[in-house]
């Protein structure tokens, strides 16, 4: 039997749809492909059958009920795309938020949770020092936070001795720059242990 991409596509997402169903069946909280896959599915068979859009988007948002997915799910699937071949054409069908919108937990997956206590900053004890920088480029000049100072682009003119071991006073991550002919003071903060030449 030949088979199209788009039919291959069509049995990979039943026989996902089944799976899902045979867990739900069991009393098994969904995972997010499985979710995912019986919405395509009741939206394809909506669609095979000759419903009209609207019709296709009710049949996804009713595939799956909230409380039939494992915590985080929601989160998860922000939304749902899918390509249904209608009576008047190919359309793309998006569901936003096809399990309802998540609610707010510090559990959720991508939460952010803030720290008991603040960090300390682990350069506090670290020696610092401010440097008189010039770019004599014409171009505008990046640095980022942890690059040795001393190695930096050589169109940045300032006492590279006194920046030996030193880095930009930066959180990681960070970075400054100057754009041509720019002349402005930034503060080093010296590495903790040692920097090696490569």
């Amino acid at each position: 039997m030949l088979l199209t991409p788009w039919e291959e596509e069509r049995l990979l997402i039943f026989n996902a749809a089944e799976l899902a169903r045979r867990h739900r069946a069991a009393g098994l909280k969904l995972n997010a492909p499985e979710a995912v896959a019986l919405m395509c599915d009741a939206m394809l068979e909506a669609a095979r059958a000759g419903a009209s859009y609207a019709e296709v988007e009710a049949a996804g948002r009713g595939a799956v009920a909230p409380d039939e997915v494992m915590p985080g799910v929601r989160e998860l699937v922000n939304d749902v795309r899918l390509e249904a071949l209608l009576e008047d054409g190919s359309r793309l069908i998006v569901l936003l938020d096809p399990l309802g919108p998540a609610p707010a937990s510090p559990e959720a997956p991508g939460a952010i949770r803030r720290a008991d206590t603040p960090e300390n900053d682990p350069t506090a004890d670290l020696e610092r020092r401010t440097l008189r920088v010039e770019n004599t480029s014409r171009r505008t000049v990046r640095v980022s936070s942890h690059f040795p100072f001393d190695r930096v682009n050589p169109r940045l003119a300032f006492d590279r001795s006194a920046a030996e071991g030193f880095r930009l006073d930066l959180p990681a991550g960070s970075s400054e720059r100057w754009a041509a002919g720019e002349v402005r003071s930034v503060t080093l903060v010296r590495y903790r242990g040692t920097v090696g030449r490569q």
